[in-house]
């Protein structure tokens, strides 16, 4: 499954027993929708994510950053401290495009498994006519 999110804060790299090395973070994905009876919603949902292939990955998941992230999904429930039942919703990542920073001033990320959109084509940057374009 592919989500694209914000980074709700900064990642944290994990040390497990055996000494590999987890990157845990939380995606918000935000949602809008206008009922055919009353006025738009706008829902946030919030999956915790794990990566387990690239520790140094982590310094580049920081809070605010737009992440396209793909991996299985499952659902993790829970008694929680006051004793309701709860869930999560989690995410085994297996690959992170990072397609944003609004910390970085360029953009520029230098790490295998990672892009960018700063330097995408706006509508202005076209310079054909818009009659030649074939759609």
């Amino acid at each position: 499954m592919v989500l694209v999110g914000r980074i709700t804060k900064d990642a944290v790299v994990n040390q497990l027993k055996n000494e590999r090395q987890v990157i845990n973070f939380t995606l918000a994905i935000n949602d809008y929708y206008k009922p055919k009876t009353g006025e738009a919603k706008n829902i946030t949902t919030f999956i915790n994510c794990s990566y387990w292939l690239n520790p140094r990955l982590a310094e580049r998941i920081t809070k605010g950053t737009l992440v396209e992230a793909t991996g299985r999904i499952y659902a993790n429930a829970y008694i929680g401290n006051d004793g309701e039942p709860k869930a999560s919703l989690n995410c085994h990542v297996n690959s992170i495009k990072l397609h944003g920073n609004p910390k970085l001033n360029n953009g520029a990320f230098t790490a295998a498994n990672t892009t960018t959109t700063e330097g995408a084509l706006s509508a202005n940057d076209i310079t054909e006519p818009l009659e030649d374009l074939p759609f």
